[in-house]
């Protein structure tokens, strides 16, 4: 049976004092490149965050704009709150699930998700959640990892990945792509500068 977000939640919720030290060494090496290569795209006056996790995107945040972000893990909005604080971040935080968002139709103009989609019980769900809220003519941008497009490595995230659900709550074989180009966006784009694994895309509503 797989995991629902409230089974996800608490994983999240166990592993949140732990989660920056977890993934210090990738994020220093790959991962905050890449958050920097995202926001670069971010456009518009209301922006929304989905999976805030710890704050770890708050050193990128644009200037004079108004910042919203969520995330469904208690603890982990708890440590983005610490951290906002310390930092002087300006952004309002809410505890919410991507599959069910309380924000009105057509909110805001950039919806930004960095590692998020690997962690949501109902992706599709939840994607299509970003495209209601994401006002006509704006965009979603997400960094995620996905499945291999090569067959031995796909073979071996497949098996792979109910022990990694397990201990993290995170799948590492999603079709991230696929499942946005099926939740009505107008054109979706990927990066050229991408890897096999590690894909940053726009989606425009």
């Amino acid at each position: 049976m797989k995991p629902d977000s409230s089974t996800i939640i608490k994983r999240y919720n166990r592993l949140a004092p732990y989660y920056d030290g977890m993934e210090a060494v990738i994020e220093g090496l790959l991962f905050s490149r890449w958050r920097k290569r995202l926001w670069s795209k971010v456009e518009g006056e209301h922006i929304l965050e989905v999976g805030v996790g710890t704050g770890k995107n708050f050193s990128y945040y644009p200037k004079n704009t108004r910042l919203t972000a969520i995330d469904f893990s208690p603890d982990m909005l708890a440590l983005a709150q610490q951290k906002r604080v310390r930092k002087g971040i300006d952004v309002h935080l809410d505890l919410m699930d991507v599959e069910q968002l309380y924000y009105a139709d057509n909110s805001f103009d950039t919806v930004v998700a960095t590692f998020v989609f690997c962690s949501v019980a109902a992706p599709r769900r939840g994607l299509r959640e970003l495209y209601r809220v994401c006002k006509p003519g704006g965009q979603v941008i997400l960094l995620e990892h996905v499945l291999s497009s090569k067959p031995l490595l796909a073979r071996m995230m497949h098996l792979l990945n109910p022990l990694v659900l397990a201990a993290v709550g995170a799948n590492i074989n999603r079709e991230t792509i696929k499942n946005v180009q099926a939740c009505g966006f107008n054109q979706v784009l990927v990066d050229a500068r991408c890897g096999d694994i590690i894909k940053l895309i726009q989606a425009y509503k």
